[in-house]
């Protein structure tokens, strides 16, 4: 199997010589070269054909996202962006996955060598995976396994019950998870919908310091109102609420509302918040009350979910495989037999509203 040819973009030498000698560390990545900014890298990529990118935010010459924009309107192929976890820093990452870039790395403000070490399989897996990405004409390609330990269950968090009962007289809510491409996916789905839509709750893979900006960017540009969920917040119709980046979001139920719960457990399928806990809490008190959504994403994290979702009467949906950027986690939720309905990405706003109008009939 070829190596996946990967081209470093920093300004920063120290960064350079740290991600190359982290990516290296592993037999399917191959660093072909570095650059210290974009005019170089464009040189670079004529010469040396990477897969991959990993793109520094702020540069000098020409910044990151306009770079971005360059390459994905001349030459789209895979980019990890490598940002500073600071408000600025979350605003641009957000940006540059509205353009085109598939994931991002975060990058430390201080003792930079060791926690970028910390992260070492982390980077080397998401570099990996935007090797495999849909990206506009790149041919998707299977997945490596990355060989990451597993972790915690949603049992961990959350104990699993039976199946609740009858809860038809409550509201509709709408339960949304994703990972990899998710935050394009997510803000598709939003702004598709009205804004008397029944009340969402999401979990979406993301860090704490991105959580908050990623919430107002939904906000202002959807007819919903969009929030980063609160311990104790009302979930209402017209209302999203998405997960904060640190804590398991958790739907319970109290009489005829939802509510917001937030948990500081464990991480569940290496992932917090996790979406099988998000989708398991659902289950557990909305039932078939519910409609559940699995969209783009790497890994397992929400299959064993929204299985129980589907168990417990819920309509169930996942972004098929054309659409997504990594069809890892909705396929993972095919193949457990979890979902009633695979389909593409611009239709699941339209398919969310004719279930509603067909129950209310």
């Amino acid at each position: 199997m070829e190596p996946i040819r990967v081209l470093v973009i920093d300004d920063s030498a120290l960064v350079r010589q740290l991600l190359t000698k982290i990516l290296n560390r592993d037999r399917r990545i191959e660093v072909v070269g570095t650059a210290p900014d974009p005019i170089v890298a464009r040189e670079k990529i004529k010469q040396l054909n990477p897969d991959v990118l990993t793109l520094d935010v702020e540069m000098p010459r020409m910044d990151g996202i306009t770079f971005l924009e360059k390459l994905m309107r001349l030459r789209p192929m895979p980019v990890v962006m490598v940002s500073s976890l600071t408000e600025k820093g979350a605003d641009i990452t957000l940006q540059a996955l509205e353009i085109g870039a598939i994931d991002f790395i975060s990058k430390p403000k201080l003792d930079l060598a060791h926690e970028l070490e910390e992260y070492a399989d982390e980077i080397i897996g998401k570099v990996k995976i935007a090797a495999a990405a849909n990206v506009q004409s790149i041919e998707h390609r299977s997945v490596a396994n990355l060989n990451v330990k597993p972790r915690y269950t949603a049992d961990a968090v959350l104990e699993k019950r039976g199946r609740p009962g009858n809860f038809r007289t409550t509201d509709r809510v709408i339960a949304v998870g994703a990972s990899t491409g998710g935050t394009e996916a997510i803000k598709e789905v939003l702004l598709a919908l009205p804004a008397d839509s029944p009340g969402i709750v999401i979990t979406q893979h993301i860090p704490e310091a991105f959580s908050g900006r990623f919430a107002k960017r939904m906000n202002e540009s959807s007819a919903m109102t969009v929030y980063e969920a609160v311990d104790g917040q009302q979930i209402l119709p017209g209302h999203a609420y998405i997960a904060p980046g640190h804590r398991h979001l958790i739907v319970e139920r109290d009489g005829a509302r939802y509510i917001c719960r937030l948990s500081d457990g464990p991480p569940v399928n290496r992932h917090k918040p996790a979406v099988d806990v998000l989708f398991r809490s659902v289950a557990q008190n909305a039932g078939a009350n519910a409609i559940g959504i699995i969209l783009t994403g790497m890994g397992n994290d929400g299959a064993e979910g929204m299985a129980e979702m589907r168990d417990a009467g819920a309509y169930t949906m996942a972004q098929d495989e054309k659409t997504s950027v990594v069809w890892g986690m909705p396929g993972e939720a095919v193949k457990k037999g979890g979902v009633d309905e695979v389909i593409p990405l611009g239709c699941i706003a339209e398919r969310i509203m004719q279930l509603i109008k067909n129950d209310s009939n």
